[in-house]
């Protein structure tokens, strides 16, 4: 990748904030009612120091009280407006900010949940996760009150400014000349608190993703002693995130520190130089007066310029996490101009000289121009030895991933010409790694199908041999799972995850070993739901069981990525191949366990 010119460097920092300008175009009237009251504010601010200079040069030379008296009056109605005007201003401004965020929020996550499964497999959940909380919080509070703060002050310093100008232009010459001193600085100093912040966010969320990775496997943790050896490891990456942010906070302070030291510095110099000038009486008192209080009012919006400075830096570090997320692109995605399915479905699948590997581990080979066919309403077992290859066949079916070489079809239509929800709308998988939510048992079950009724999601789990177990339930179907439904057993799980795929009655079933965590009795009965099932559907099995796929039309033995035997089980057996030597293994083992048991 070619150097960044300069001077892209240099407005690096605004690009990631400037992202999130379209969120705020929504909400034009939010927006503008935030900047009537922001203008109100900084105006009734300004004309204080009028107010005062009358005073001094009008009512206190010729000793009016009448005069004074109607000048605190007005002084006191200028109060109360301020005060309407900053109350109106801080709803309008913070409201803009919590709507920003949560539209962010739901844009990010529903791009999350596009991305491809290549991108999964190089990036922690918990970090994605951090970038959904911490960083949309960051980046809530610039657009709140960081927001709000910048834009009070820089109108309040320009208003300031140009009054200052009106009262004696020469004094506002040596004060505007300073200037360029003291914003260069913060600018520099704003780049190096902005790198710093992203440094700190990045080492947060790494500790925020192991955090997450051990909390949901506490159970294993336990079960090794792993208790302490956790501990360690968080608190390190815990201390690191606080080293991370202490250095953020350092630069903050200094940028800070420096800003008023040079702001306050060059007031002083000034207004020295004006005190002198009322002492030779070319300046009236009132009129210094006047100048002191627009200057003070510059100089604090300054001052606190260069903290928002630093709160919008931090902003744009958290802003650049969040746009790299949405800027990901999917490696699977929709085609510009999807070819339809036919319809009615016929359930026909075709691999013709497949070759992919992960993108992760691209050296390793998991399909070698592998090619097979399934007629519709067709069951077929596929089973090999670990590695074979045969999940990477169900992942290109349900193409989460796109082969390197060779093409996938369904219904004769190469997947990469399809819609990718035309495509899995056609498939129900049913996984030996169940996924199961912290929801309902209806809504776990209904997961996809969420206008499905409640006798529709019973009958499903009739079906599966769940109804029996989750009418003993607190609240049957309304009974929480748990997160990742740790209040079931494995075989609850798996008969939910089965019934998920029943109410989905998709033309194409896959089976992962979808009877590998049941007992013996729950097994012959969800097997024969899972014949009824599929009846006249085609049917991809995994089995690493042999004696699940006795009754397929056709087993396909895998082997390094390729189809090296196929058949049935007798015709296999006769080969005496891969197959049978898998066969003996089982069946022996099987028979050996039996006799042991008697």
């Amino acid at each position: 990748m070619a150097d960044m010119s300069e001077t892209e460097k240099k407005n690096r920092s605004l690009k990631p904030l400037a992202r999130l300008i379209p969120y705020l175009s929504r909400y034009r009237r939010l927006v503008a009612s935030a900047l009537f009251f922001l203008v109100l504010a900084a105006a009734t601010t300004l004309a204080l120091p009028l107010a005062v200079r009358r005073m001094v040069d009008h009512g206190f030379a010729s000793s009016d009280g009448h005069f004074i008296n109607n000048y605190f009056g007005m002084l006191l109605i200028l109060a109360i407006l301020l005060a309407l005007a900053s109350a109106m201003r801080y709803y309008y401004v913070i409201t803009i900010g919590e709507r920003v965020v949560a539209d962010l929020r739901s844009e990010v996550f529903a791009h999350v949940t596009r991305l491809s499964a290549s991108f999964f497999d190089v990036n922690q959940s918990g970090e994605i996760v951090s970038r959904l909380t911490a960083d949309t919080t960051q980046i809530k509070s610039a657009f709140g009150s960081a927001a709000s703060q910048a834009l009070r002050n820089t109108i309040l310093c320009l208003g300031a400014m140009g009054m200052m100008i009106y009262t004696s232009p020469w004094l506002s010459t040596m004060v505007l000349g300073a200037i360029p001193l003291i914003v260069f600085p913060i600018v520099g100093f704003g780049r190096t608190v902005r790198r710093r912040s992203r440094a700190a966010q990045d080492t947060l969320a790494q500790s925020s993703a192991f955090a997450s990775e051990t909390v949901a496997a506490t159970r294993t943790v336990q079960a090794f002693g792993g208790e302490q050896m956790a501990s360690d490891r968080y608190a390190f990456a815990v201390e690191n995130a606080y080293d991370a942010a202490r250095i953020a906070i350092r630069s903050r302070a200094l940028l800070t520190g420096f800003a008023i030291l040079l702001v306050f510095g060059s007031i002083v110099g000034v207004l020295w130089y004006g005190a002198q000038s009322v002492l030779s009486g070319d300046l009236s008192a009132g009129t210094l007066g006047q100048f002191v209080l627009y200057s003070v009012i510059a100089a604090s919006s300054l001052g606190q310029l260069s903290e928002v400075w630093g709160e919008l830096s931090a902003a744009g570090g958290a802003a650049e996490r969040l746009t790299e997320l949405l800027h990901e692109i999917p490696a699977v995605k929709d085609p510009e101009t999807p070819a339809a399915l036919p319809a009615p479905a016929r359930g026909e699948v075709e691999f013709d000289q497949v070759s992919f590997a992960y993108p992760a581990r691209i050296s390793a080979i998991a399909l070698n121009s592998l090619s097979l066919k399934v007629k519709a309403g067709e069951t077929v077992a596929i089973v090999g030895p670990s590695g074979a290859g045969k999940s990477t066949i169900f992942s290109l079916l349900m193409r989460f991933y796109d082969p390197q070489s060779g093409s996938v079809m369904l219904d004769g239509i190469d997947l990469r010409n399809a819609r990718l929800d035309d495509i899995r709308s056609r498939l129900a998988i049913v996984p030996q790694d169940v996924t199961i939510f912290a929801a309902s048992i209806h809504d776990n079950i209904a997961f996809g199908m969420p206008g499905a009724t409640r006798e529709a999601v019973r009958a499903a789990a009739i079906s599966a041999q769940a109804d029996e177990f989750i009418a003993k339930l607190d609240q049957g179907y309304d009974t929480m799972a748990g997160e990742r439904g740790i209040t079931l057993s494995g075989g609850q799980r798996q008969r939910i995850a089965i019934a998920r795929a029943i109410l989905k009655d998709a033309p194409v079933l896959l089976l992962d070993e979808a009877t590998s965590a049941l007992d013996a009795e729950s097994e012959t009965l969800v097997q024969r739901a899972l014949d009824g099932l599929m009846e006249n559907r085609t049917t991809l099995v995994i089995a690493h069981r042999l004696a699940t796929v006795l009754k397929a039309d056709r087993i396909l033995v895998l082997e390094d990525g390729r189809v090296v035997e196929e058949g049935t089980h007798q015709s296999l057996v006769a080969k005496g191949g891969l197959y049978a030597k898998l066969a003996r293994l089982q069946f022996h083992d099987l028979e050996h366990r039996s006799a042991t048991a008697i």
